[in-house]
């Protein structure tokens, strides 16, 4: 009842309404309050809505029901950075209790590198966050060469991180390598170094570190003394109770403690903290120095709300809040843009607005945080009218504003006419000077296919970086000019830029669209040279490149160097061997990929279940099948049409038909799918009753629906309704008939016996005939017994392929028939003379997943 009342609204409340509840729900861990809410989006149709699925996961992941987290993740189709570091931080707070959730939780991230590419420092601190709850040394070691390669190694959260990993798993000489190698070393490092010593008992050490320390120029506070004092108490031998002696004095001359209540020591102590990323340390900090009663300033809020916004703790977020308020503090601009910043982080845009709106005082940061916090959380139409507010406010955009609502336009149906309007804005007023502005107009354009906008841009910006190449290369390829993409690779090469993963996947992707394998080749050993070629994105372009280019050869060498293949990796092959006539190597493949533990997704299973249409392998697609139902893929739209057309291609319509029904979906390529099914089945009163009930859907007929029912005209002899579903087409539809339409018409005339009207068809269309036209019209004159025709489609089909066995055979029997003797002779005399053969008949047979080819005189089969 409870969960009832709090939903008396109707289903047609908007975004902003089920946002509040979710992040209700998130403040109080109300998990019933969470699902229900849930259950309401569902119903009012707005669970595909972006920003609505990275709050359901972020509810989810805070109320501890890492289950239906996943669940939504798995189900969000146009995943972003946000939903990717949102899933891994609960795979994180997860961890102390599952170590299966850590293996889990690193897996996903090997999956974000594939499907992303790049990542930030916020991806890696859930990340080393597992490393270090669930012990998985291994694993900080990968992201300790993933962050050298991206290089953020020596960024101070993350080399700070893995220092402590380092120690506290006992690894001592790799946290000091890393140690000795970072520029920036602040008390907290040198004591999380200290710590190390002296919990391994390595008194030398511990005891040289703090010399270092002392000679550094850098103050130890009392904890580096009271680490060296209380963890080598026992000090046996005298150059340690030297040592020992020194430390005692050091801290007496020095007189170190924590009764300095100076408010200005203490947000330094809050910095120092936030340097070395410790964010928990400097939060520490905070409670210690209000337990101590000592007077916060608005430098101190600053400090602990960027601590806080590196947690993603939304109730100690709250906290802090309550602490500015009680304090009066969050008057202060500065205050409250930091409080805007950290509830936007924490994807919580709701109460990043109330804080904007209650904001007497409002500055450019502010207007910028709230810009970018709505376009980072798919509120694209509110960043776009927050930057109009702005400028009705009379103040002056800056470039991070610029690139900002930029962003939020490339998203929505008008961004463009808007990115234009934002374009002029800039112009006018010298922001389009600033590298960022012009290289997001880029990425724009580009992304929206108008690449002459684009290269306007480009040809005037006076210092191009690597992200304007990369954004340039892209958009060519989306305007299916991959040629202007590798010459754009060239120039990186020639000017000396280095080329990251991206350029490099980009430059591998147009040579598989243009089909260049020469090329491509070529890029691949640049890779090799570069030292990406054990990066997961770049090796799943050239992957991608090799199978569009058909060298299946060397597409396995590339798989098979990728140390942990993901489902992209896999499915890339599978669908690899589909493409490139190789089924049985594709299904073999799959078997692979489960043994491995890598689960298949839709578009694998879409992809194996076309290659068991093809070779007509009904076991393995129900099997296929029954694995699709295990999984739950089976309300796919595009697998449930694979399975459609598979029985359908197998023989069992039957099946098809009852899995057609049982699936709602207004989706026109399974409609086909079970049309064209039909018909070849010589269902044509179903075929064309299906076509009557797809236009009462709602559903409007294209080109493949109306080849699926000439296609069932023609093999029921309805010649008539045939010619008024051809005209039908471009007079009610406007679909030009195309040469595969023309095909069945005269398909449909032939088989009815009207061979002279059906090469009239063929005569007046505006299409040259096919050899498979005139094959099929060359068929009905042998059965009609027409020679005259039967000669002047031969010759036609003889032109188009000389060696084609069915046109001579056909001829002759034609000539036969009507007892022309030596007429048949002479047609069979020059199939001879042309060494034309006639193509041997074969079936085959799937034995225990193994199929067995059995041709016509052939005896080679074991069992022969």
């Amino acid at each position: 009842m409870q969960c009832a009342s709090s939903f008396s609204s109707s289903s047609h409340s908007s975004s902003s309404q089920w946002f509040s509840l979710l992040r209700t729900a998130i403040s109080t861990h109300n998990l019933l309050l969470g699902k229900c809410t849930h259950a309401r989006i569902v119903v009012s149709g707005t669970a595909g809505d972006h920003f609505l699925s990275n709050n359901l996961l972020t509810m989810y992941s805070k109320c501890g029901s890492l289950s239906s987290a996943r669940q939504v993740f798995d189900t969000t189709p146009d995943r972003d950075l946000v939903t990717w570091n949102a899933i891994l931080g609960a795979y994180a707070a997860s961890v102390d209790s599952n170590d299966g959730n850590a293996q889990e939780g690193l897996h996903l991230f090997r999956l974000l590198r594939a499907s992303l590419g790049s990542t930030t420092r916020m991806t890696l601190a859930p990340v080393l966050k597992l490393c270090l709850n669930s012990g998985c040394l291994w694993a900080a070691e990968g992201v300790h060469g993933y962050a050298i390669k991206i290089g953020l190694v020596w960024d101070v959260f993350v080399s700070g991180t893995l220092v402590n990993i380092y120690s506290k798993c006992g690894r001592m000489r790799d946290a000091r390598l890393l140690f000795d190698g970072m520029r920036d070393r602040d008390v907290v490092l040198w004591n999380m170094m200290l710590k190390g010593y002296v919990q391994l008992g390595l008194e030398k050490e511990a005891f040289q570190l703090f010399s270092e320390f002392h000679r550094s120029g850098l103050r130890p506070d009392e904890f580096s003394v009271q680490l060296i004092l209380n963890g080598v108490s026992e000090v046996n031998w005298d150059e340690g109770k030297w040592h020992a002696d020194q430390v005692q004095a050091y801290a007496a001359k020095l007189s170190l403690s924590d009764d300095n209540p100076d408010v200005f020591c203490w947000n330094k102590k809050l910095s120092e903290y936030l340097w070395a990323g410790d964010n928990w340390g400097a939060i520490e900090c905070f409670v210690n120095m209000n337990g101590l009663n000592v007077d916060y300033d608005a430098v101190t809020l600053l400090e602990v709300l960027a601590a806080v916004a590196g947690t993603d703790d939304l109730e100690l977020g709250k906290q802090v809040h309550g602490f500015a308020v009680k304090s009066g503090l969050d008057s202060d601009v500065s205050v409250a843009n930091s409080l805007i910043n950290m509830y936007s982080k924490m994807g919580c845009v709701y109460f990043a607005r109330e804080v904007f709106n209650d904001m007497k005082h409002l500055d450019l940061i502010s207007w910028n945080s709230m810009i970018s916090s709505c376009a980072q959380s798919s509120l694209e139409e509110e960043s776009v009218n927050l930057f109009i507010d702005l400028l009705h406010e009379g103040l002056k955009p800056d470039h991070f504003t610029l690139a900002s609502v930029l962003r939020a336009c490339s998203s929505l149906i008008d961004g463009l006419n808007i990115s234009r309007q934002i374009h002029v804005h800039a112009l006018k007023t010298g922001n389009i000077a600033d590298s960022f502005v012009a290289t997001t107009l880029i990425d724009v354009y580009s992304k929206s296919g108008k690449m002459e906008e684009a290269e306007l841009l480009f040809q005037n910006k006076d210092d191009l970086d690597l992200a304007c190449w990369n954004a340039m290369m892209f958009g060519y390829i989306i305007s299916n000019d991959g040629n202007k993409a590798l010459g754009l690779f060239s120039l990186i090469h020639r000017s000396g830029e280095k080329s990251d993963q991206i350029t490099l996947a980009t430059a591998a992707k147009a040579c598989g669209c243009l089909v260049l394998l020469d090329q491509g080749k070529q890029i691949h050993a640049h890779v090799i040279k570069a030292g990406f070629d054990s990066d997961l994105y770049v090796n799943s372009g050239i992957l991608d490149m090799y199978i569009k280019c058909g060298d299946m050869v060397n597409a396995g060498i590339v798989f098979n160097y990728i140390s942990a293949p993901d489902d992209v990796a896999w499915t890339s092959m599978i669908s690899g061997c589909v493409d490139n006539g190789n089924e049985d190597q594709a299904l073999r493949i799959y078997h692979q990929m489960r043994q491995s533990g890598v689960m298949p997704d839709e578009y694998t299973f879409a992809t194996l279940i076309k290659a068991s249409s093809y070779v007509t392998a009904l076991e393995q697609g129900r099997q296929l099948h029954a694995n699709v139902i295990k999984l739950d893929c089976v309300s796919d739209p595009f697998v449930g049409t694979s399975l459609v057309d598979m029985y359908a291609k197998c023989g069992n319509i039957e099946d098809a038909y009852r899995l057609f029904k049982k699936m709602n979906v207004r989706n026109i390529v399974l409609w086909n799918a079970m049309l064209v099914g039909l018909a070849q089945h010589g269902n044509a009163e179903e075929a064309v009753n299906l076509f009557k009930s797809m236009k009462s859907h709602g559903i409007e007929p294209d080109r493949v629906s109306f080849i699926g029912i000439l296609s069932a005209c023609s093999l029921a002899g309805l010649t008539s309704e045939a010619y008024e579903y051809f005209h039908s087409m471009p007079n009610d539809y406007g679909i030009e008939p195309e040469i595969e339409h023309y095909s069945c018409l005269v398909d449909a005339l032939g088989r009815a016996g009207l061979v002279q009207e059906a090469d009239k068809v063929i005569e007046t269309m505006p299409f040259k005939a096919s050899a498979s036209m005139n094959r099929a019209l060359l068929g009905a004159c042998r059965i009609q017994g027409d020679v005259e025709i039967g000669k002047r489609v031969a010759a036609r089909l003889f032109a188009l392929e000389p060696f084609d066995s069915a046109a001579y055979v056909l001829l002759s029997n034609i000539y036969a028939a009507a007892n022309r003797w030596d007429d048949a002779t002479y047609a069979r005399k020059m199939m001879k003379r042309k060494n034309v053969k006639k193509d041997p008949g074969f079936s085959w047979i799937d034995v225990k997943n193994k199929l067995h080819l059995f041709v016509v005189d052939d005896r080679s089969h074991p069992p022969s």
